[in-house]
């Protein structure tokens, strides 16, 4: 079963952001557009990467309302010593998650159970809580910020504007589509 159009499942978990150890739950991811990153674990090889890459981009998703939370299945001690001693991961302004049970991950379907680990999973959140994007890789295969905050743009217009689309590639101020019986067969 997809988890698509479906609820955030409720979770309770500790984040080291902004060099204090907060409660984050399920109520965190409403009201506002979120970002779920999770990965594999901290101290490893393409994950600086990929958290490096949204910490990058972290104030265009801010200037889109968007919150992004990274989480793997480390502790958020695990987190704040690697926020410590990596320059890249020190950059990062958002919330990493730690979720040493498993249950975030299992709640997301994400879990390696045979590991304990993420794969690379991508969950974009709307303000209702719903999950409208959800991406799952190989954990050797990097993610994109870029491509993700298109998404994200595209998923916050398609919210905004009811019976419109976007196509392939689309980017903010390109034409979008209006699906109907005159639009079969002719793109």
């Amino acid at each position: 079963m997809s988890l698509i159009n479906t609820q955030v499942k409720p979770f309770k978990a500790t984040a080291y952001h902004n060099g204090k150890f907060v409660p984050v739950s399920e109520e965190n991811l409403k009201g506002k557009w979120s970002v779920v990153v999770f990965y594999p674990a901290d101290f490893t090889f393409v994950c600086p990467t990929e958290l490096g890459d949204l910490a990058d981009h972290y104030a265009e998703f801010q200037k889109l309302g968007v919150e992004i939370y990274g989480v793997s299945t480390d502790t958020h001690f695990t987190h704040k010593a690697w926020h410590d001693t990596s320059d890249t991961i020190a950059k990062i302004q958002y919330p990493l998650v730690g979720d040493p049970t498993g249950a975030i991950t299992r709640n997301f379907d994400v879990m390696i159970e045979e590991e304990g680990l993420a794969l690379r999973g991508t969950f974009v959140i709307n303000p209702e809580g719903e999950i409208k994007l959800c991406e799952i890789h190989d954990n050797g295969i990097g993610r994109d910020a870029k491509e993700l905050l298109r998404k994200v743009q595209a998923a916050q217009y398609v919210a905004a504007h009811p019976g419109e689309v976007c196509p392939a590639k689309w980017t903010p101020g390109a034409e979008t589509l209006k699906p109907s019986l005159d639009l079969v067969g002719k793109i």
